[in-house]
């Protein structure tokens, strides 16, 4: 790899060599040190002693690092860095390869298969990949597979046959022998403690790059949780992993994404019934669904223009997008929201998923006892039965009929363009659900529902709302981040909501009872107290007002005109 190539892909030299001194975790994983006197690569945040500036070389990437002939640090662990959002978001042809990688294409396809689904020849993906990251992509995909395999080391206590599946390797020979070459040891020296064999928990780290809002993601998750699917508190997010297609009525799993305690920059993922080789891929998709892996200082450098956004980015920078488990679940569930409420489309999906999603005969965690409705058993559903307008229900078959025959799927090799249009074709699917459907089952950076009546309103800053056109030609300055603003803007309506909620409930809230203002009879007639009484105060325990003027030994005073005079004990008028 040349210096050239690296330099290209990092930050300015003396940008990396102050966040190296200052260990700024904003660039975690966006560059990595390599000293050239110990042979070891580390993150911008390692704890141990900085190196010399002429023993340094910054590295885009772990691969590129790698491919260098540097071995990872022991004690910053670079598997747990975020990775860097800017290469692997959005519809640039190495973005689009990178997603496909993390999804495991080159783990039982050739260089030329990746090659030939992004649209280009096999050594120019090679010399791209070169050019802009420094590693080409077979090195990537073993940078990313031997990465996990020490992280599983380090965290877990899976046997080591185990790990080497999880990572993608065909045999333990084979793993022993690729861990060995690049790391210059063997698996078994990374154990720290004795297996664990009554513990049939995973849990490991999942970093990201701060500020993050944690609770904001939660918060957008909570109010479309699924019961029986999904079970989100104020601390963590849970839900059912339905196994693979080729067994569908093996026993599922289940995982739940929480934050770290020791405020690490990281979370943390308990994973349970999940066979190894399905981790590295659950991993990934859980780092997309929670946005783990995004710049935010990019996404401001560019939404801060805007001068409705700036503010909001300020309030809030570490908003995040917050993409879905599943893509057709996304799916039907947008469909289910067109022009209705949060809360609607939700009871919508409650209904569709108890009654046509497979119950688990015994719940695999407390409130986890559904799975979602595959695309076959909704294909010839009848959605009559929850309460559908006939027209939706169509749509819903038609998505299922679509996504089994092909005509739409996931994949992340398309465009957000060409994606839409396959969308678009669909009867009932429009340009909002189709970029809706972007945003929350790809996690695509660009994806923006112009037709979001509450994007139009709130983007107009208390003038008429604005048109979709007219919204458009705004969000052009947005590009690549739209689907940011869009957070932005929707959660600045979810804030304005529940402000206003909140004081009109402070408004109609009645005033606590007061006693009347005390009369001033003169001085004469004001009865001698202490300095802690109150002469006019009631007496709320007897509900009467105290005779004072006894108490002072002045005379009793008749009672005004009209006033109901007061009864003795016995029954009769007092004089």
């Amino acid at each position: 790899m040349s210096s050239t190539a690296a330099l290209a892909a990092t930050p300015d030299p003396q940008v990396c060599e102050q966040a190296r001194l200052s260990r700024d975790a904003r660039f975690d994983g966006l560059f990595f040190t390599a000293v050239t006197s110990t042979g070891i690569y580390c993150r911008p945040v390692c704890p141990a002693p900085p190196p010399r500036r002429e023993n340094v070389t910054y590295y885009p990437n772990a691969a590129a690092a790698e491919a260098a002939g540097f071995r990872p640090c022991l004690r910053c662990r670079p598997e747990l860095s975020p990775g860097d959002d800017a290469w692997r978001r959005g519809d640039a042809t190495v973005a689009r390869a990178l997603q496909l990688i993390d999804q495991g294409v080159l783990a039982d396809e050739p260089l030329a298969a990746l090659a030939q689904r992004v649209g280009l020849g096999e050594r120019q993906l090679r010399r791209l990949f070169v050019d802009r990251l420094g590693a080409a992509p077979l090195g990537v995909h073993g940078t990313r597979r031997l990465l996990f395999a020490k992280q599983l080391l380090t965290e877990t206590s899976l046997p080591i046959t185990e790990v080497a599946l999880a990572a993608g390797f065909g045999s333990l020979r084979r793993f022993n022998t690729s861990f060995r070459e690049a790391y210059r040891m063997a698996p078994r020296e990374l154990r720290r403690r004795p297996r664990a064999a009554s513990d049939q928990t995973l849990t490991l780290r999942l970093g990201y790059r701060p500020p993050y809002e944690f609770g904001a993601m939660l918060d957008f998750l909570r109010t479309r949780a699924l019961p029986g699917v999904e079970v989100v508190d104020a601390d963590s997010y849970a839900r059912v992993v339905p196994p693979p297609d080729d067994t569908p009525h093996a026993q599922p799993g289940w995982l739940r994404v929480s934050a770290v305690a020791d405020d690490g920059h990281a979370l943390q993922l308990q994973m349970h019934g999940i066979a190894p080789a399905r981790l590295l891929p659950i991993v990934a998709r859980l780092r997309r669904m929670f946005d783990l892996d995004a710049d935010p200082q990019v996404i401001a450098a560019t939404l801060s223009a805007d001068p409705v956004l700036r503010p909001l980015l300020r309030h809030r920078p570490g908003l995040r997008l917050p993409s879905g488990w599943d893509g057709f679940e996304i799916a039907v569930r947008a469909v289910l929201g067109q022009q209705v409420s949060v809360a609607a489309a939700r009871t919508l999906a409650t209904r569709l998923s108890q009654r046509f999603g497979r119950p688990l005969d015994t719940p695999c965690a407390p409130g986890l006892d559904h799975l979602f409705p595959t695309p076959a058993a909704l294909a010839d559903a009848d959605l009559s039965t929850i309460g559908l307008m006939r027209a939706r229900a169509g749509t819903i078959r038609g998505v299922a009929r679509a996504v089994l025959d092909g005509r739409v799927d996931f994949n992340p090799e398309r465009t957000l363009d060409d994606f839409a249009a396959r969308w678009v074709a669909l009867p009932g699917i429009g340009p909002w659900t189709a970029q809706y459907i972007a945003m929350r089952a790809l996690g695509h950076p660009d994806a923006f529902p112009a037709e979001d009546l509450v994007l139009r309103r709130v983007a107009a800053a208390g003038d008429a709302a604005l048109t979709s056109r007219a919204l458009s030609a705004r969000a052009e300055a947005w590009r690549p981040w739209r689907a940011y603003a869009v957070m932005q803007l929707w959660r600045k309506a979810t804030d304005d909501a529940e402000a206003a909620a909140q004081a009109s409930r402070a408004a109609t809230r009645p005033a606590p009872l007061r006693p009347p203002a005390a009369r001033d009879h003169g001085p004469r007639a004001r009865p001698a107290h202490g300095p802690t009484e109150k002469p006019d105060e009631y007496d709320l325990h007897h509900h009467r007002k105290p005779d004072r003027t006894a108490a002072a030994g002045g005379r009793r005073r008749r009672p005004a005109r009209g006033r109901i005079p007061r009864l003795a004990p016995s029954g009769a008028p007092r004089r």
